[in-house]
């Protein structure tokens, strides 16, 4: 048996050891309320990750998680005998979470219902740093003391079976521990407003009315998405190519004017024309600008298949190499000068998915029209609200990513479908279903010196609101 530190310790192993013959039962009394967790656990988790649970109880929960290795540990060696006794294909270690001595890292790391519970919770975060990569994720879900009382009733009466005194956590204790261990919230959700299963009652309940604004507060669940922060302070900065993808139609003006403004940086950098259906010269134009600079700069070109900037961005990032995928609108309204603040931006760790923002500084005065301005204004409170991270501006066409997860974005495309014409909606939608830290860089926008937009304020916008309809089923109401 492991040393217990603490009565507190003690008294949590003892309700445990005692609940370990129960627990089957008990786990089939309270099915709804824990398959929510679950389903939220997989909605992130790709089925190649290697996972692992802290506190896994009897692993049933750890068997319907996705994963192509999991393990388990727990401090209640009852609990791991049955555990390794009903799952023989999950791994499961008897363990104190304070002191985890396994020596493998791990995709994702699961702390399921049982922050309350650790007699000291910075050790235990302090402890996981161990097995931890520089892209593992960690899912903590706990509940919302808004609940206590409420909890506290239902064990008086019997409908909940009573549980010794917990930590009382808050959303800000728990990212202040997090920071403290060196780790980084990204993503806060909760979830689950009634959490016994009523038929019909629970399901509106929970699936739309607890997932809109002021009825969200209430909810039992909450979850923190977080990352470790720890690997990007040990001042190993890391030199990476990358390919920066120029779709271009009808901007034969501005296609010189890229490649002379555009600084050099980093390991090595590839710049991809996509020339997509121009009714003026751009496309012969490009052609002379790659045989002009071919002793200088490493130009590919390419004319895309079908239509549209998605499509565009598609083609010119299936024929990159480099290690960070970045667009640059041929309009050149974003600066080429600024892409390096990019380039420092994701391989500093500051983000994984960096979306630039045109609406932070003051923008020249034909840059974008005042309607434009209030719609990006209202799609940037949307997708904040959708994608549980502040986003200010949806439709800049300047967003940066590692190729790495852009093929891990490609091969989870279905889930969304490729129903996005600009490209912006498929990189943001399938970056925060990979639980990447998205975050906005500020950039000038300038105003055109050649051309015209190719963006039509109201057909587009239509079109963005249905995208945006049909994303909230898959991200906020499922």
């Amino acid at each position: 048996m492991l040393e217990i530190k603490s009565n507190r310790s003690m008294e949590f192993l003892t309700y445990f050891e005692n609940l370990a013959p129960k627990y089957s039962k008990y786990r089939k009394r309270y099915k709804y309320f824990w398959r929510n967790i679950i389903k939220y656990c997989n909605y992130y988790i790709q089925d190649e990750n290697s996972v692992i649970e802290i506190g896994c109880g009897n692993g049933d929960s750890l068997a319907e998680i996705k994963g192509k290795e999991k393990t388990g540990i727990d401090y209640s060696i009852r609990m791991i005998e049955e555990a390794r006794k009903n799952h023989p294909d999950i791994e499961f270690h008897h363990m104190l979470a304070e002191e985890i001595s396994l020596d493998k890292k791990y995709d994702v790391i699961l702390l399921t219902g049982v922050m309350g519970y650790f007699d000291n919770v910075l050790d235990v975060l302090n402890s996981i740093k161990g097995i931890c990569h520089s892209r593992t994720r960690i899912i903590i879900s706990y509940y919302n003391h808004f609940w206590e009382p409420i909890l506290r009733f239902g064990e008086i009466c019997g409908f909940k079976k009573r549980s010794p005194r917990k930590n009382w956590l808050t959303k800000h204790d728990i990212e202040n521990l997090l920071y403290m261990a060196d780790f980084e919230s990204f993503r806060t959700t909760r979830s689950l407003l009634i959490p016994v299963n009523i038929p019909i009652i629970s399901y509106l309940f929970n699936r739309y009315i607890a997932r809109l604004p002021l009825f969200n507060s209430m909810c039992v669940s909450k979850f923190i998405n977080a990352r470790p922060i720890f690997h990007q302070k040990e001042n190993r900065r890391e030199e990476y190519s990358t390919t920066v993808v120029i779709p271009a139609r009808n901007e034969s003006g501005n296609i010189e004017d890229a490649i002379k403004r555009l600084p050099k940086f980093g390991k090595h950098v590839e710049i991809i024309y996509v020339e997509g259906n121009s009714t003026d010269d751009t496309w012969d134009t490009i052609q002379r600008i790659q045989e002009k600079y071919k002793d200088t700069h490493d130009i590919k070109i390419a004319q895309q298949d079908g239509k549209g900037k998605g499509d565009a961005v598609r083609k010119g990032y299936s024929m990159a190499t480099g290690d960070i995928l970045m667009i640059l609108d041929a309009d050149l309204t974003v600066p080429p000068e600024d892409i390096p603040k990019f380039y420092e931006a994701i391989t500093s760790g500051k983000g994984e998915f960096i979306n630039g923002s045109r609406l932070v500084y003051p923008m020249e005065k034909e840059a974008m029209r005042s309607l434009n301005t209030v719609g990006n204004k209202f799609f940037s409170w949307l997708f904040s609200w959708l994608l549980e991270q502040p986003i200010k501006d949806t439709l800049c066409g300047t967003k940066v990513m590692f190729r790495n997860d852009y093929i891990r974005l490609q091969a989870n495309r279905k889930f969304f479908g490729e129903f996005d014409p600009f490209g912006d909606y498929d990189l943001l939608f399938g970056a925060y279903k990979l639980n990447l830290k998205i975050i906005d860089l500020p950039i000038r926008y300038r105003e055109r010196t050649y051309g015209d937009t190719n963006i039509s304020r109201f057909r587009h916008g239509f079109l963005l609101l249905r995208m945006c309809w049909y994303a909230a089923g898959k991200i906020k109401f499922w």
